[in-house]
């Protein structure tokens, strides 16, 4: 795993050791029930959670973006925000801040308003075309994901020609219009279940270490996902342990961020990762595919 770095507000953050990103959803409906928080009550109880797991970034989420859910208008979506933003900036003024959206003005409102330190946005710009212009702009870190398809259609904009050259390209074409605005610090996210079979997901994580190629830090959601779910035929509730064997697996091909509903747990991942590389004069990734190269 190359030793990338971010810029977060003038101070860098290493990403030589994988970090974890951890789930605040402010939202009445995220496919996961555990990940909601919609009241002050429940909002101050998730970051007090995250804060003892030790995440190292919070990503905030306004607006879900499972299948078939309903998307609130920019106005809905900015008090969600407000509301979460203002405790957690009292309740922990020193945390790394992650805002999920895919609209421009929200990510504005948040970084100029709040101090907002990341911006990831689902849509890879594609859902609003002053997304790139505006992340630009205000210098922050993004995340940059894939998807086929949209929220409401990805479930069937599942067709590839052949799936990782295509998802390469997509980020090749997309990477080098954000460097053309003068985007600093940005993060690929594969986006794992955005535009994918279960089939799909699987080929994709088999094959996650090919994306280094493009020489960005990768961040992986898997967390409690359908592809993790319906292999296993139970529900997002019960899939904690099936994320725990994948969050290893995007580890193992070269992750550095871990996007996940459950910090403690993903923190412990890392723990017995780094014990895996410790000894070695390389990573264990790199080795795998040394041996693939044979």
């Amino acid at each position: 795993m190359a030793n990338y770095t971010l810029n977060i507000n003038g101070l860098l953050m290493d990403l030589s050791e994988p970090k974890v990103m951890g789930i605040l959803n402010v939202t009445p409906d995220s496919f996961y029930s555990g990940s909601r928080s919609f009241d002050e009550a429940s909002i101050v109880s998730r970051i007090e959670t995250l804060k003892y797991e030790g995440t190292d970034i919070v990503d905030i989420g306004a607006c879900s973006t499972r299948p078939g859910s309903d998307t609130p208008e920019a106005s809905e979506e900015e008090r969600r925000l407000r509301l979460c933003l203002d405790i957690l900036t009292n309740h922990w003024p020193d945390a790394i801040i992650s805002v999920d959206t895919f609209r421009s003005s929200v990510a504005r409102m948040c970084v100029e308003e709040y101090g907002v330190h990341i911006v990831n946005d689902i849509s890879g710009g594609m859902m609003d075309s002053e997304m790139f212009m505006t992340v630009a702009s205000l210098g922050v870190p993004y995340v940059l994901s894939h998807i086929q398809g949209t929220p409401a259609t990805m479930h069937t904009s599942t067709h590839y020609n052949n799936l990782m050259q295509d998802i390469l390209f997509y980020f090749s074409e997309r990477v080098q219009m954000l460097r053309d605005l003068g985007q600093k610090d940005i993060i690929i996210d594969p986006g794992f279940g955005f535009g994918k079979t279960v089939e799909q997901n699987y080929e994709l994580l088999s094959h996650l270490d090919e994306l280094q190629i493009l020489e960005l830090p990768i961040l992986s959601g898997i967390s409690r996902k359908s592809m993790i779910y319906k292999v296993l035929d139970t529900s997002a509730d019960k899939s904690l342990n099936g994320t725990t064997a994948l969050n290893m697996a995007c580890l193992l091909k070269g992750s550095s961020i871990l996007r996940v509903h459950d910090v403690g747990a993903c923190k412990e991942v890392i723990r017995l990762y780094k014990e895996l590389t410790i000894h070695d004069g390389f990573k264990y990734s790199e080795r795998i595919a040394r041996y693939q190269r044979m």
